[in-house]
């Protein structure tokens, strides 16, 4: 079996202005007390990596980072319930639809927990079985995403490609060997992606949806 890891944020969705402030308010809230700005340039991080960094900023216990994973959860939950969600990125539909047509099996490799990409992902639109969630790695625990990337390496069969809008996630694919495809839907512009390993780089997966359909029956075993 093939599987393509699709980043979420920058990705399949458009990333939110204001979602620096849910990891922010969460260890606010562990914490009992307010903080300063929150820390800059999070593109890319894991969940678990922002929470580290940021319990580490304000010289905190690390081992609130349970509570304030699950509190940023519960964020989510309490954001998605308001109606406030994400917009889908152009082409996703048809990127999807074409990659499970020619065999390919949808899954996830992000920074965010499962629960906080269910809630983005539907929230936008996407049916929740659009994904292999079983075959699919999340950032809510370890801080360096090549940690998912390895295990995703270990675990699944076949050819494997990762789809995603930012440097860190070739940095990750690099480590545990895995192709790279970049599209410049995140915070990252093409040209800049076109300095990373990735095989493809495109603008968005509308305009790039015959180059992605070529690329894929290229690595497909």
């Amino acid at each position: 079996m093939n599987y393509i890891l699709w980043d979420v944020d920058g990705t399949l969705v458009f990333n939110g202005k204001d979602a620096g402030n849910l990891y922010h308010q969460a260890v606010e809230i562990v914490a009992g007390r307010s903080f300063g700005n929150q820390l800059p340039n999070m593109h890319g991080k894991t969940d678990g990596r922002v929470i580290t960094e940021t319990l580490e900023a304000h010289g905190l216990d690390a081992g609130l980072h349970g509570a304030a994973s699950a509190q940023l959860d519960e964020l989510s939950r309490l954001r998605h319930e308001a109606g406030s969600h994400r917009q889908l990125c152009p082409g996703v539909h048809e990127a999807l639809a074409d990659s499970a047509a020619a065999g390919w099996t949808n899954a996830l490799l992000t920074g965010n927990s499962s629960t906080r990409s269910g809630f983005k992902l539907t929230g936008a639109g996407l049916a929740h079985d659009t994904f292999a969630w079983d075959n699919s790695y999340f950032g809510n625990i370890t801080p360096v995403r090549s940690d998912l990337t390895v295990q995703a390496r270990a675990e699944l069969d076949g050819a494997l490609v990762i789809i995603g809008d930012t440097p860190r996630d070739d940095d990750a694919a690099k480590i545990a060997g895995i192709p790279f495809i970049a599209v410049a839907t995140g915070a990252f512009t093409a040209d800049e992606l076109r300095e990373t390993g990735a095989i493809l780089v495109i603008d968005d997966l509308e305009s790039g949806r015959a180059a992605l359909a070529e690329t894929l029956s290229t690595l497909a075993r």
